[in-house]
């Protein structure tokens, strides 16, 4: 996990402090291991461990002898025993907590896997290591291409070249088992290296790439998961989950690894549960099991004639009823345990303020009382009778004054 003055890009490099992963806090890379020994002394006689671990692109480590008792310390850029040549990488982890490291991955101390540590990294050694990076990129990209010629259904997830850039290693993914002997010698041929498939599965491939889950954070097995377990659907069913495939699934597109998580005190929680296929005999009928609550501990019952209303039961009133039905005593109804359940108001938030609203302190709007009024009201006249004809005359009716200065002529 990197720290936060850091930010890596796809190829694990640092761009926020420029350290390249050779930061103060030594968190830069994938899965990093707190050294909590570093400060302790040893034994008198003990002689201190000379196997130290190297990571490389990734997060892929291994771990590596000192037989010339190199001043190392974590962080450094050495060049270790290749398959041919040499390697470049970093120094992750060093001292006695190398022992636990390799009793955890299962690396005994004589095994021909821990190879050995040749140097420090010169500044020609890094230059080569760098110049080889660079050219990943460009060599995936050619990759493709030449897969997509051959027609071979494979996908090319990464390339790693090595430190001294004579040998390059290609990780994919594949349903079936392909032939990729030409694929080979077209990529020989094409680099001018030596050329290593790998094949890992997708959820390696996940935890290569990286990626932010649905959860919004990184993805656990690209930060801090090393086992990565089985996932079935089972843990699904028995955490009454919606067998959603859409949710359910990971970016590897396998199960998350995450319903592992809680499994267990699901798995502890339903010991004391009765089983979902009993069915409850009442003189109204037979019900059978709806759905439950685990946690709540509340399970939910219906009729198989009337599946119209589902009635909510405790599990110590289901274990009642199962009681009775297993002596050939059914109950009279589900009606009368669902009323002894009273539902108790949990006041989640209390309001310190005194219950004033937060907008006692706003200016109120004022009501429009000309809002239903028409804008231009005109007056109609009536025709109204004359004293002296007797005829009836409309008087008309006289234009507003328009101007405000009455001499002014119009």
């Amino acid at each position: 996990m990197s720290c936060n003055s850091c930010s890596s890009d796809i190829n694990t490099v640092p761009k926020g402090c420029k350290s390249n992963g050779n930061c103060a806090t030594g968190g830069c890379e994938k899965l990093s291991v707190f050294d909590w020994l570093s400060n302790m002394s040893l034994p008198t006689g003990q002689e201190p461990l000379n196997i130290v671990e190297v990571r490389f692109k990734n997060g892929r480590k291994h771990f590596f002898r000192n037989l010339d008792n190199l001043q190392i310390c974590i962080g450094d850029i050495v060049a270790v025993e290749g398959n041919p040549g040499h390697d470049i990488g970093t120094v992750s982890l060093t001292g006695e907590l190398i022992r636990i490291q390799m009793k955890k991955k299962g690396v005994a101390f004589d095994s021909e896997e821990v190879k050995k540590i040749y140097r420090k990294a010169t500044q020609k050694d890094i230059d080569i290591w760098k110049a080889a990076r660079e050219k990943e990129y460009e060599t995936q990209y050619k990759g493709r291409e030449i897969l997509s010629r051959l027609g071979i259904k494979m996908k090319l997830s990464d390339v790693e070249y090595q430190g001294d850039g004579n040998k390059a290693t290609f990780y994919y993914t594949a349903d079936d088992r392909v032939d990729f002997r030409q694929l080979i010698r077209d990529l020989a041929s094409t680099f001018s290296i030596r050329v290593e498939m790998k094949q890992v599965g997708l959820r390696q491939e996940a935890a290569r790439l990286g990626g932010v889950g649905s959860c919004g954070r990184e993805l656990c097995c690209s930060t801090w998961l090393t086992d990565l377990r089985k996932v079935n659907t089972t843990a699904a069913r028995y955490q009454q989950l919606s067998l959603n495939p859409q949710k359910l699934a990971g970016q590897c597109g396998k199960l998350k690894c995450c319903l592992n998580y809680e499994l267990d005190t699901y798995l502890d929680t339903l010991t004391d549960f009765p089983r979902q296929d009993i069915v409850l005999k009442t003189k109204k009928g037979e019900a059978v099991f709806i759905k439950m609550d685990i946690f709540k501990r509340v399970l939910w019952y219906t009729y198989k004639e009337d599946r119209n209303k589902w009635f909510k039961l405790t599990v110590e009133n289901a274990k009642e009823i199962i009681d009775l039905n297993k002596n050939n005593k059914p109950v009279t109804s589900l009606e009368d345990y669902e009323l002894e359940l009273i539902e108790e108001n949990v006041v989640e938030f209390e309001d310190v303020v005194g219950q004033d609203s937060l907008t006692r302190f706003d200016v109120p709007k004022r009501k429009n009382k000309h809002k239903n009024k028409p804008k231009n009201l005109q007056t109609s006249v009536q025709p109204t009778q004359s004293s002296g004809s007797g005829s009836p005359k409309n008087k008309k009716q006289r234009p507003p004054n328009r101007s405000a200065n009455p001499n002014k002529n119009i």
